[in-house]
């Protein structure tokens, strides 16, 4: 009887270990859907010989937002066309370091919104690229929603361009990665300022959640899933299930948008992607990619800017 009562101590112990270590790694992933870990800015856009101007200007909702202005290279006296980048999940206006706990644990590289930028700014366009809140340099405004909120920040984006003389307010592009381009499809039907954007790889949050944390912890995840999105709710956040893009797209009007998906993004969906294409009433056709893992993704148009600047070479 002794050796019985022994042996479930020890089971009710390892019992409580576990689900402590469960309830932890919710935790975490709840705590970086609220408020993440914020990235240093590592670089600016003098680094690659680019003129740049500091700028801030306020969400629709009044969060402070901070961002660089890049004037287009063959600027000249007339206003020019103007591209906004949008960044994901925990990165800020250049993109993603690649070099926080998540990166280690995939083995993701970097995305390097500098890249795309002086493509863009070499072929005649401004290039608007800014934190949204809770990212970057910008005001806290917490929970993270993956573009409903963050939808607020680009329409404060896109009055900061019409009080520009310097702007031509009739050709405004967007490109927006994982979140970004999540909140630039919530943005569609708000504001006819945007005549042309391209979508790399846009979230769905909640087959996001439950790809991203199958994928990262195996059968454990399906444990950790439901705990860090009941955490998030009860921190502020709204339920994932009812973040559904694709009820705001119907009201894009007659922007056209290209979206860009590898088939080998274990978080992402292609069918997700090519879902939301077909809802949008101008979609182009969807270009989807070989790849091995979800960063491959983002890299595609930034090594192949020409693809965006076609794209908007022709829209705008």
């Amino acid at each position: 009887m002794r050796q019985f009562r022994r042996a479930m101590r020890w089971f009710f112990a390892l019992l409580g270990f576990g689900f402590g270590i469960i309830l932890a790694i919710a935790a975490y992933f709840a705590r970086t859907m609220v408020a993440p870990v914020r990235q240093r800015l590592w670089a600016n856009p003098g680094d690659v010989g680019l003129d740049f101007e500091d700028v801030q200007f306020p969400a629709v909702d009044g969060v402070r937002l901070s961002g660089w202005f890049i004037p287009a290279e063959a600027g000249g006296s007339q206003p020019r066309p103007t591209i906004v980048l949008l960044h994901g999940w925990t990165w800020n206006r250049l993109g993603y370091a690649g070099d926080d706990l998540m990166a280690n644990v995939v083995g993701g590289g970097g995305v390097d919104f500098l890249r795309l930028a002086h493509a863009l700014n070499q072929n005649g366009y401004h290039v608007l690229t800014f934190d949204m809140r809770n990212h970057g340099q910008s005001a806290a405004a917490h929970p993270v929603t993956f573009g409903q909120s963050e939808a607020k920040d680009l329409l404060g984006a896109l009055a900061y361009l019409d009080g520009r003389s310097d702007i031509d307010p009739a050709r405004i592009g967007v490109i927006g990665f994982s979140m970004g381009g999540t909140t630039m499809l919530y943005t569609l039907p708000q504001t006819a300022a945007i005549k042309a954007a391209i979508a790399v790889q846009p979230v769905i949050p909640a087959s996001f959640s439950r790809r991203l944390t199958r994928n990262l912890l195996g059968p454990i995840g399906s444990i950790v899933r439901p705990l860090a999105e009941l955490i998030y709710q009860l921190l502020g956040g709204p339920r994932l299930a009812g973040m559904l893009p694709a009820f705001m797209i119907a009201g894009a009007g007659d922007t056209p948008v290209l979206f860009v998906q590898g088939n080998g993004d274990p978080w992402g969906s292609g069918a997700d992607v090519q879902q939301l294409a077909a809802m949008m009433p101008m979609a182009q056709e969807t270009i989807l990619i070989d790849t091995d893992n979800r960063h491959e993704g983002y890299d595609y148009l930034i090594d192949n800017p020409q693809i965006a600047i076609d794209f908007f070479g022709q829209n705008l």
